[in-house]
């Protein structure tokens, strides 16, 4: 079958969802984590569980990523073709109380996954970054071609970190690589810390939902299958150098060397407090909103422009809020021990 696609943060939201895809279509598949307590591992599990369920060339190895013998005795062992690098330590308000877990997770483990690949002659990285690297930015939609030198959190400094670094190994040993900007990624088997199943859960318990800055900000919300379609349609198309690149009017999403960045957004910036009202719909019932002041290393509001993903890969994400909200819904109810 050939040589596998490693997959990092396979127990994660997007891993597991991801890791699926790729066996479906009849890859081999490694999937690494390290199943940390961030939140409840059983959640991770039952993730994993279904993507063993997809009966194709599946192995998993828990290892932190933090471990740089350990990933590079795997990269030494595996000899992945590409790598989906989807670990990290996630949360924006986490990374306020707890910033040395950002630092060894989100630069360390990516620096080892770094070496791994330029080691094992691997033939495409493609990672996770994240909308939040735009920070302080007011000019929307969030474009490629803006600067994003200002964050406001150290998580999001911390992608910003990883597209740098990523950059340099492609510059000094040819590696190319993909970096994502996802946007508020939502839908089923999501994340229990993130507003979908932390509204999901106060509404059905008929508890208060905290909602920051009065409702009033706006978040891309984009359904999960939309960020699988784009993360596999970016690994089947590596990047390579941008033949028109100008490094006296330099392109921040391009490079001359193989390197390319991407927002991958549903282009449609929702209001919270209307995403809460298509949540009560979905649900069937009614929210208690508790409206609380902005918080720290929040933004207003994001939104994503994506012509660039959709003139590399052909493709836009396109899911409408009402659509992933009753997905969403549906698995909210048929697994109610998530959100307990």
């Amino acid at each position: 079958m050939g040589r596998p696609v490693l997959v990092t943060g396979a127990a994660g939201f997007i891993g597991a969802a991801v890791a699926q895809r790729l066996l479906n279509r009849g890859e081999a598949v490694i999937g690494l984590d390290n199943l940390n307590s961030y939140y409840d591992p059983a959640l991770k599990r039952a993730r994993l569980q279904r993507v063993e369920g997809a009966n194709g060339d599946w192995s998993f190895e828990q290892l932190d990523l933090k471990d740089s013998a350990g990933v590079s005795q795997l990269f030494a062992q595996k000899m992945p073709r590409a790598v989906v690098h989807l670990a990290a330590q996630a949360g924006v308000r986490y990374s306020i109380e707890n910033p040395a877990a950002y630092i060894q997770s989100n630069l360390d483990g990516f620096g080892n996954v770094l070496e791994g690949c330029r080691h094992q002659d691997v033939e495409h990285l493609v990672y996770a970054s994240s909308s939040s690297v735009y920070g302080g930015n007011r000019q929307m939609p969030f474009s490629e071609q803006h600067a994003v030198n200002h964050p406001v959190s150290l998580y999001a400094a911390t992608k910003k970190a990883n597209e740098l670094m990523a950059h340099t190994y492609s510059h000094l040993y040819g590696l190319p690589a993909t970096g994502l900007r996802f946007f508020t990624v939502y839908g089923p088997w999501g994340r229990p810390d993130m507003a979908p199943i932390l509204f999901a859960k106060a509404i059905l318990s008929g508890s208060p939902i905290k909602v920051f800055n009065e409702g009033h900000m706006r978040r891309d919300f984009t359904y999960i299958d939309d960020i699988v379609e784009g993360v596999i349609r970016c690994l089947d198309k590596p990047a390579t150098p941008d033949s028109s690149f100008d490094p006296l009017n330099p392109n921040p999403a391009t490079a001359a060397v193989p390197h390319r960045l991407f927002n991958i957004g549903n282009s449609q910036p929702t209001e919270l407090l209307e995403f809460i009202a298509l949540l009560e719909k979905a649900l069937g019932r009614p929210a208690i909103k508790d409206l609380q002041p902005m918080q720290p290393g929040d933004v207003v509001a994001t939104a994503a422009d994506t012509s660039a993903l959709e003139a590399w890969v052909g493709f836009q994400p396109n899911t409408p809020l009402q659509q992933g909200l009753e997905a969403f819904a549906t698995w909210v109810q048929e697994h109610p021990e998530f959100i307990r």
